[in-house]
């Protein structure tokens, strides 16, 4: 079966999908089986794709106009593709740089099998970032990590430091070692307690 996804990146009515949904009609796929979606690819919600990605099943193909309809960003695309080989669903895509695009052919199956060595070859630049960065942490005399919680003797610290106009809080909160958020959880710009910073006081 044939499934297919479309989107636009405005909601404004700018842009349509009518391009998008007529090539895929041309690709086999029936009008009432293409999910849409009226959202940028990279921050909005995409409620569509979510729902288009539900109802694949194993042996399905999904169908696309191009590959920058489906992904965020490279990450998001091949994460995607890994998924969907793992569930045996094929994906097709009809036009811009992955043209002809069809994994349910051999040449296809070769171009899934590229997409899981990227996905690897990211997963490993991430480990190896990791360890890098926490390497360059230790030698600097610091432990990775999260940062740590407000207590009573980094609060009064904070207050003192907070009291002092001259003081700016992002400064303040990375020398106490916390997030400039947890800052501002506990102590007001002037040096006196929150309501969380006097509980944690009394």
């Amino acid at each position: 079966m044939l499934i297919g996804y479309v989107r636009v990146s405005k909601s404004d009515g700018s842009q349509v999908l009518d391009l998008q949904k007529d090539a895929l009609k041309e690709a086999d796929v029936e009008e009432i089986r293409i999910y849409e979606d009226l959202a940028s690819g990279r921050k909005d919600d995409r409620p569509g794709l979510k729902n288009c990605l539900k109802a694949l099943q194993p042996g399905n193909t999904l169908v696309i106009w191009k590959l920058d309809r489906l992904g965020r960003d490279l990450k998001h695309l091949i994460h995607l593709v890994e998924d969907l080989k793992s569930k045996n669903i094929g994906l097709k895509v009809l036009a811009g740089a992955g043209a002809q695009l069809d994994t349910t052919t051999p040449n296809g199956k070769m171009i899934f099998g590229l997409f899981a060595v990227l996905a690897e070859f990211e997963r490993e630049l991430i480990v190896e970032r990791t360890r890098a960065g926490l390497a360059a942490a230790r030698a600097r005399g610091r432990k990775g990590g999260r940062p740590r919680k407000m207590d009573k003797a980094t609060l009064n610290m904070a207050m003192a430091a907070m009291a002092d106009h001259k003081s700016i809080a992002t400064d303040v909160a990375k020398r106490l070692g916390i997030t400039t958020t947890t800052l501002y959880m506990y102590v007001n710009g002037d040096g006196t307690p929150k309501e969380a910073g006097s509980k944690l006081l009394n």
